[in-house]
């Protein structure tokens, strides 16, 4: 079994306009987690059917962790101008 060295740090776009920042290894088993199954952030499973509005890598999950910390901070605006610059 080969272990994946990329990791995925990630906006979803939810039914409410909201925008909730993830980090994972396998974005489209994420995103399935997120709109079909329990396995999905509590947040998103009241907010469903959640897009993928955004995606970058990184070569470790430290640096995705530090990543996802720095998006969640940003403001809605500055999130928003993040998400228009990512062709998903």
């Amino acid at each position: 079994m080969t272990k994946n060295n990329t990791w995925f740090v990630y906006f979803l776009r939810c039914n409410d306009n909201s925008l909730y920042a993830g980090i994972t290894t396998d974005i489209e088993r994420r995103l399935h987690q997120h709109n079909h199954t329990k396995l999905g952030a509590k947040y998103t499973r009241a907010k469903r059917p959640v897009t993928l509005a955004f995606i970058e890598t990184t070569p470790n999950k430290s640096l995705a962790s530090k990543r996802e910390y720095q998006l969640k901070k940003l403001t809605k605006i500055q999130k928003e101008q993040l998400v228009s610059t990512c062709l998903v």
